[in-house]
């Protein structure tokens, strides 16, 4: 297996047990381009999910606030959550799935 090809997809495999740290390592310490264009792929994977995370975690907190503060719309502010929290999980879940993916297409 070219060494290369093994650091490519650790870039994504990382997504397993260091998302963002094996990324950056790789980006900044990998001399070929074809890692370092892997590893822009994989952290921009990585980072992904969380920034979603951070616009549900806002949308929740600002419906809890609704939700106090006027209880009539209590029941459409839960369904909007769960929505919400509904799409991240499964965008998160499409993202680590892809990972897994590129990481198998990288090593053939």
């Amino acid at each position: 297996m070219d060494n290369n090809k093994g650091l490519s997809a650790l870039g994504y495999f990382s997504v397993f047990f260091a998302p963002f740290l094996v990324p950056i390592i790789l980006l900044f310490a990998a001399k070929d381009d074809d890692v370092r264009y892997h590893a822009k792929r994989a952290l921009i994977s990585h980072i992904i999910p969380c920034i979603l995370f951070v616009f549900v975690a806002i949308f929740m907190i600002f419906s809890f606030i609704l939700t106090t503060t006027k209880p009539t719309m209590s029941s459409t502010s839960i369904f909007i959550m769960f929505l919400f929290m509904g799409g991240f999980t499964i965008i998160t879940f499409v993202i680590f799935i892809w990972n897994i993916i590129q990481g198998i297409k990288v090593l053939r």
